[in-house]
């Protein structure tokens, strides 16, 4: 019986056919080992017995269909955009693809070529037509149903290539050993390895491949939540925490003090963060809610348990510009609030006292704001990176909160948590809402806490895609309105100066446009990150005081500049920004009571299919949980147990979206495995296929995939 770790250690080029330069190709696409291009797994299949020919495929439906190429050309649109058009037919009609800036599809789609075509149908100008379709180049392979490979076009291979490769590395292989218990298996009616595997390359039938799908996606997602699992308990049994009390007044006067309620679901957050600082050992929990859902408040009361028994809380920020404004916001929230110097909760001593550490901080400030950090006189500190330098210690760190956490790097957290003399309490938040199943997945060792409603106040906000020029007219004159009822607005770009190599207009382009063009006679302002330190506060202290009618800048207001006299937000070339991106900056406006407005610029003639539902998906909700679920089925999953967030993704076959009741089932399984009579190591079969496959690697700084993982 064969072990896949066993297939781990053999070199791909120990297979028949794969010499240097095979090696090569097959290593850009992640393939090493003869493991790897096992799990290589096929991206579609073409069933030979029904195969679908164009004449069938039926308008504004996804198809595939087995094709051969007819005519190619080639040129330049409008915007100077490339443009390939491919001319293709399979004897029952003629279809033609195009390619929008893929100027290479003209040499790999050659006359003559035989390729498989999958998109959806449109007909444009009488002609059936896809846009940007999946091609899959297949050659003559024969067989009932035929598995077709994702190829990597600079690779040099070809689907029938990586299926004869696959197919000989089966037949030495044999019989696979099944490291899952049997029990399991037959709880969840799993066929075993052996058949998974070879379903999954060579099914004889299309119930074959799907329950081999089934398997080998629960393989997957069962060997990353052992991973977080582990560590979890790993975690829980040997750290040593700090059990707060949650019967003190400080949070209680807090709560009372605020001119609004809380909202339900902060109400539950709270009460769920609480129970964690209850606890002997130390929190790990993510806050994740949608813009302007209060997680700050939520946060600031977090604090406030750890400070209210006499230790200290740090509020981590990733922006300088970010930092200043939660100090300056919390400041305003504890104002009044005291408590004694002894933390034994009688209050009338002294004030609450919040300091700001960041790089910007002088010399001399700083090292007053150590001192008291270090002496206990600083309950509440705030600041950048800047917190977790040598020189600044903390007398008794009792929690952490870290926010916008996706763009702290994992060492930075892992020194902040290492500040305290036991571990301290972790929050970490997101205004980027994610799906149920990421959080499970990529957050596995963290418990979630979501704010899934909006405080009362906040303005839902109005987008509209401007498609043409005529509706692009139209948004501005909406500016003008605006500006005229004594509001303010931005416009955000994706570059700060022109670039010929991408097609997109830049800030100070637009700026110089903008104040000789359409928004002529406004007061006009500038705002990106290669502007001087002095010159940005002055910029974004004028558009705050209502100085700056419009504010031209790049997405360095993307997170945390508050402004409620915002009312509306222009983006320039929107198909350049991810949705998350595009949600997060329409969050900058509708923050105070007056209706708002968001404008999406970019001609609808040349966007890809995805830069289309991109931005239809925008002007649809703006709820950020569904445009979550969106981002993750046009996005991909990205990588999961290293840095890179997008690209390929460690989830070879399975999918967050699609597989969302088996994430499940993995976690509960993995529960019971690491919690049971020896743990993991009463599996060893197990704990060796996850340390070979999901152990060292160079995607995490510390050199180790499980160890990322864990820090983040």
């Amino acid at each position: 019986m064969r072990r896949l770790s066993q297939l781990a250690r053999i070199p791909v080029t120990e297979l028949h056919g794969v010499g240097p330069k095979k090696a090569d190709g097959l290593a850009s696409l992640g393939i090493v080992t003869v493991a790897d291009l096992l799990m290589h797994y096929p991206r579609r299949y073409l069933d030979r017995t029904n195969q679908a020919r164009i004449a069938d495929l039926a308008l504004g439906e996804e198809g595939m269909v087995l094709a051969t190429v007819r005519r190619v050309q080639s040129r330049r649109t409008r915007n100077r955009r490339s443009l390939v058009e491919v001319d293709v037919g399979d004897g029952s009609a003629y279809l033609r693809c195009t390619f929008f800036n893929q100027a290479w599809r003209a040499s790999q789609l050659s006359t003559g070529t035989n390729a498989v075509f999958f998109g959806r149908l449109e007909q444009f100008q009488g002609r059936r037509r896809m846009t940007n379709p999946v091609v899959d180049l297949v050659g003559d392979r024969t067989g009932r149903i035929v598995p077709v490979y994702p190829q990597s076009e600079k690779a040099g291979l070809t689907t029938w290539e990586l299926g004869g490769w696959i197919e000989g590395a089966l037949e030495r292989a044999g019989p696979f050993l099944d490291p899952v218990p049997a029990e399991v298996r037959r709880r969840f009616g799993l066929v075993e390895r052996s058949a998974a595997i070879r379903g999954i390359h060579l099914p004889e039938t299309a119930d074959d491949h799907r329950s081999a799908r089934t398997r080998l996606v629960f393989d997957e997602l069962l060997r990353i939540q052992l991973v977080l699992v582990r560590r979890k308990r790993e975690l829980e049994q040997a750290a040593v925490g700090v059990a707060h009390h949650l019967d003190g007044v400080l949070v209680r006067r807090f709560h009372e003090r605020l001119p609004f309620g809380l909202t339900t679901a902060q109400q539950r957050a709270i009460a769920e963060i609480g129970h964690d600082l209850a606890g002997p050992v130390p929190m790990h929990r993510l806050l994740q809610g949608d813009v302007g859902s209060g997680k700050t408040l939520v946060a600031l009361s977090a604090l406030l348990v750890a400070v209210q028994g006499g230790h200290q809380g740090a509020f981590m920020a990733p922006t300088e510009v970010l930092a200043e404004q939660h100090h300056l916001g919390i400041r305003r929230l504890v104002e009044g609030l005291t408590l004694a110097a002894e933390g034994d909760n009688l209050f009338g001593e002294r004030p609450v006292r919040v300091e700001l550490v960041t790089s910007r901080t002088p010399a001399a400030e700083r090292a007053r704001v150590a001192a008291a950090l270090a002496g206990g006189d600083v309950d509440l500190a705030v600041g950048t990176h800047a917190l977790i330098q040598e020189q600044v210690a903390f007398r008794s760190l009792g929690a952490v909160v870290i926010d916008e956490q996706h763009r702290f790097g994992v060492e930075q957290r892992a020194a902040l948590r290492g500040k305290g003399t036991a571990v301290p309490d972790v929050l970490v938040m997101t205004a980027t809402p994610i799906p149920r199943t990421a959080a499970m997945t990529v957050y596995g060792d963290l418990d979630v806490s979501v704010l899934d409603e909006l405080p009362p106040g906040r303005t839902p906000v109005t987008t509209r895609w401007a498609r043409t020029e005529a509706q692009e007219g139209e948004a501005w004159a909406g500016v003008r309105a605006e500006v005229a009822a004594g509001h303010q607005a931005f416009v955000v770009c994706p570059l700060i100066e022109e670039s010929e190599a991408i097609e997109a207009r830049s800030a100070e382009e637009t700026l110089h446009r903008l104040g000789q063009g359409e928004l002529a006679g406004l007061r006009l302002g500038l705002l990106h990150g290669r502007i001087g330190v002095r010159d940005k506060d002055v910029a974004m202290e004028a558009f705050r005081a209502g100085d700056v009618d419009v504010l031209v800048a790049t997405t360095v207001i993307e997170v945390g500049v508050d402004v409620p006299n915002a009312t509306v937000m222009v983006v320039v070339d929107a198909d350049r920004f991810g949705l998350a991106q595009l949600h997060q900056l329409r969050g900058r406006v509708g923050r105070g009571r007056a209706v708002s407005w968001c404008h999406l610029l970019a001609p609808a003639e040349g966007l890809t299919p995805e830069a289309q539902a991109r931005l239809e998906a925008l002007e649809r909700t703006s709820d950020g949980f569904e445009l979550a679920e969106v981002d993750l089925d046009l996005r991909g999953e990205g990588t999961l147990m290293g840095a890179q967030q997008k690209g390929r993704s460690d989830l070879r076959l399975a999918s967050l979206r699609r597989d969302e009741v088996w994430v499940g089932r993995a976690r509960e399984v993995a529960f019971t495995l690491v919690d049971g009579p020896g743990g993991l190591d009463a599996h060893p079969e197990l704990a060796q296929e996850v340390e070979l496959l999901l152990g060292p690697d160079d995607a995490g700084p510390s050199g180790d995939r499980t160890e990322y993982l864990f820090k983040s």
